[in-house]
């Protein structure tokens, strides 16, 4: 299975980031013809005040970035992992950050809410308190990608590898993470939290990235970029440049399987009290 991550520099032009989503995943299918493609994390918009963040969330199946991806898996016949858009919930003033996934026949096959809610300081003293403005989700979902079992995270989910596990003993072969993660962060965390995640899994770690600063309120921030894939030992096999684009590779089912017979860590897990 070839797989293609997006990577982008959404801002608080919802109408332009489609746009800019459209065309790298037109890109992508005429350059590498891959048959899954992840965006990063609200790739339909990034940063804007509270009011402009409600005020772009969609209703779904209602709305421009979800039947703008939903439309071009069909066009295309191929999966796209649809990062995480904004979602409306009914009577709740916060909103969703949330995967849709779409199949090569344009279905809605799997949606998932963002558990981890990025509420930190960090080091250059800039506060993020996601949970002021969404409502993180419950429930560990996984899909089915013609014969590959796919795990979605988002994004702050890395850091806490109880959803991976539980991903892996949902069946996970890959499991996929949008990601805007912060440049402070990034640069000392992002590689070795993937490849930590791969390995103590056994599965394929796909992550799609925004890049590059936005605006949010008063303050510029800037995200790390550098989506990547990690293979099931711990390997990067690919790994987007700086900047917007694309990167593509490969996924072996059987490569999970012998790295899961060379170490059978699901055999060996006992449960502790």
């Amino acid at each position: 299975m070839k797989v293609a991550l997006i990577q982008m520099n959404s801002g608080s032009d919802k109408a332009a980031n489609i746009a800019a989503a459209t065309a790298l995943i037109e890109k992508a299918v005429a350059e590498e013809r891959p048959d899954w493609i992840c965006l990063p994390e609200v790739f339909d918009f990034m940063g804007g005040s509270r009011p402009e963040k409600f005020a772009a969330a969609e209703t779904f199946p209602d709305g421009p970035a979800y039947s703008t991806m939903r439309a071009l898996a069909k066009k295309h016949r191929v999966f796209i992992h649809a990062g995480s858009m904004l979602e409306k919930i009914d009577g709740d003033a916060r909103v969703g950050n949330t995967t849709v996934v779409f199949n090569r026949d344009g279905d809605d096959i799997a949606r998932y809410r963002k558990i981890h809610m990025f509420d930190i300081t960090s080091p250059d003293g800039q506060q993020y308190n996601e949970s002021a403005t969404m409502k993180p989700g419950d429930a560990v979902v996984t899909y089915d990608c013609e014969g590959v079992t796919v795990g979605c995270s988002i994004c702050y989910d890395i850091r806490f590898p109880a959803l991976f596990q539980a991903l892996m003993d949902r069946g996970a072969q890959m499991i996929a993470l949008p990601a805007a993660f912060t440049l402070q962060t990034g640069k000392d965390h992002w590689e070795v939290l993937g490849r930590a995640r791969a390995i103590e899994t056994e599965t394929y770690f796909c992550a799609s990235a925004q890049t590059g600063t936005f605006t949010q309120g008063n303050e510029v921030r800037a995200t790390y970029g550098h989506s990547l894939v990690v293979d099931p030992w711990g390997l990067v096999v690919a790994r987007a440049s700086d900047g917007v684009g694309y990167v593509a590779a490969r996924i072996d089912p059987d490569r999970v399987k012998k790295v899961r017979a060379m170490i059978p860590v699901a055999q060996h897990k006992r449960a502790l009290s």
